[in-house]
């Protein structure tokens, strides 16, 4: 790519070594790197003064392991990248509604967190009907609005509208790093408090120098696991109960249970809240906790294996499942998917093999596939993903490294720029951190996993059932609060 500064996951830089180009120049080392095969990881901006908007792009590239920026200056408006490069809709709509750059010949500019000026896209013609749901659900779930367009039951079009509970966390990171602002990381989506903890701590601790002691590592890498078999064996259940399949749905309920108290023998927290800290973990494993940890695992595995079983065993629940919510590889690329639902699609995606940082570094987890892009393919890529990271828990358990879990860390560098990928359990996690010439948060920015893919989930209803939805929104569980920053 053209003048790109490469870096790698977690490399720190000063603000004044990422290349300033053209709008011109700026777009096109995009849409060429889209091309490419790399994908937008983050896509951002903030005010410079007289009018001026600084603009930032992350292009992550798997195949060299890099994440290449790159900047230009904008004022009211720019060419928009959405039509010939479709994973830049969200971050353009969301820089239009932040910074107040328009991207000229977006085709449909709505704002990405005020949903009363969302304008919907419309179908006409004889029987073609609208179906609307939400934003308040009959369950006890976030806010977010559904809309169908469908001729009986076949859908045409869906389109998603969110930002109802915008919550402004991003500004209220600037001027930090202060005492809340892991709060702030740890509450970003609460069920990936430790992806979304480890993303911030890790930025810090670049931004300041601070190696974290490698029994630190292991454990945050323990409990990242962790948190992933929770919310597996959740989803899971999940599904089967979403085609009414209630031996799996109640067995699965409470396994994913036994996964969340484990996370309390840690911490003291089921969602491993107040565990991770700049420069390493609060609490550590002595020999007792470490032998609980390892039959608690051992028996919730096992009665997971029994459970899930029962899916791949029962006819009535492969025929609701295969061939149902299909997302294609290509439609996933050009979306710039990620986590399983990239996976799912058979599309090599996984921050921890492709990124690595932490514990990742010296022992790495095989990256699961499948190629079927339905909601079998999702569900199964969970239970392929479970495996993995209950052989890596077990393997760490069983070899922990001996020495401290916590270093101080220093200040931050001034004027400088770090990124933070971590792998959540949902896809790949990005937190982008600007630091002012005083050493404080000039800029953060969050890009949670299912930023990345609401689409995905259009697309994959598009030509379906709308009876499918439950299911096939089920299949890819993506985070209101994530989005809705």
């Amino acid at each position: 790519m053209v003048s790109a500064l490469s870096l790698h996951n977690g490399e720190v830089t000063s603000l004044s070594q990422v290349p300033e180009v053209s709008a011109a120049e700026f777009r096109q080392s995009i849409l060429m790197a889209a091309a490419g095969g790399s994908r937008i990881a983050s896509f951002f901006g903030w005010p410079e003064g007289s009018g001026v908007v600084r603009l930032m792009v992350v292009l992550a590239d798997e195949l060299s392991g890099s994440l290449c920026v790159l900047s230009t200056k904008a004022a009211d408006r720019v060419l928009s990248l959405t039509p010939e490069c479709p994973q830049a809709d969200f971050f353009e709509r969301e820089i239009a509604e932040q910074c107040g750059v328009r991207p000229e010949g977006h085709p449909a500019p709505n704002p990405m967190r005020e949903p009363a000026a969302h304008r919907f896209f419309q179908v006409s013609g004889d029987e073609i009907h609208e179906v609307a749901v939400g934003p308040v659900h009959a369950g006890i779930i976030e806010p977010g609005h559904f809309r169908f367009q469908a001729h009986g039951e076949d859908v045409f079009n869906l389109e998603i509208a969110l930002g109802y509970q915008h919550r402004g966390v991003e500004r209220a990171f600037a001027g930090g790093p202060d005492k809340r602002s892991m709060h702030y990381a740890e509450t970003l989506a609460g069920d990936m408090t430790i992806g979304h903890a480890t993303a911030y701590a890790q930025a810090v601790e670049s931004l300041s120098s601070c190696r974290v002691p490698p029994r630190a590592e292991a454990l945050r890498a323990i409990a990242l696991e962790l948190e992933r078999l929770a919310n597996h064996t959740g989803d899971l259940g999940a599904l089967a109960g979403d085609v009414g399949y209630l031996p799996t749905a109640s067995f699965c309920g409470g396994l994913r249970g036994d996964f969340l108290n484990m996370t309390a023998v840690l911490c003291g927290s089921r969602f491993g809240r107040n565990f991770i800290r700049p420069g390493g973990v609060r609490f550590d494993l002595d020999a007792s906790k470490v032998s609980e940890l390892m039959k608690r695992l051992e028996a919730a595995y096992a009665g997971l294996g029994r459970a899930v079983d029962l899916l791949w065993d029962t006819p009535s629940v492969l025929s609701c499942f295969e061939n149902t919510g299909r997302l294609t590889a290509d439609v996933a690329q050009a979306l710039g998917a990620v986590g399983p639902a990239a996976r799912a699609c058979g599309l090599e995606r996984d921050v921890r093999f492709d990124f690595p940082s932490g514990f990742y570094r010296y022992a790495q987890i095989p990256v699961c596939t499948w190629h079927t892009g339905d909601v079998f393919s999702r569900a199964y890529l969970r239970w392929l993903e479970i495996q993995r990271s209950v052989t890596f828990v077990r393997e760490r358990l069983q070899a922990l490294p001996d020495g401290e879990v916590r270093v101080p860390c220093g200040g931050l560098r001034p004027e400088s720029a770090v990124v933070s990928l971590v792998e959540g359990w949902r896809g790949e996690i990005c937190h982008t951190v600007i630091t002012d010439e005083a050493g404080r948060f000039k800029r953060y920015k969050v890009v949670d996993p299912s930023f990345h893919n609401w689409k995905g989930l259009a697309m994959a209803l598009r030509g379906g059932q709308i009876s499918d939805f439950p299911l096939i929104n089920k299949s890819f569980n993506l985070s209101y609060a994530g989005h809705d920053l």
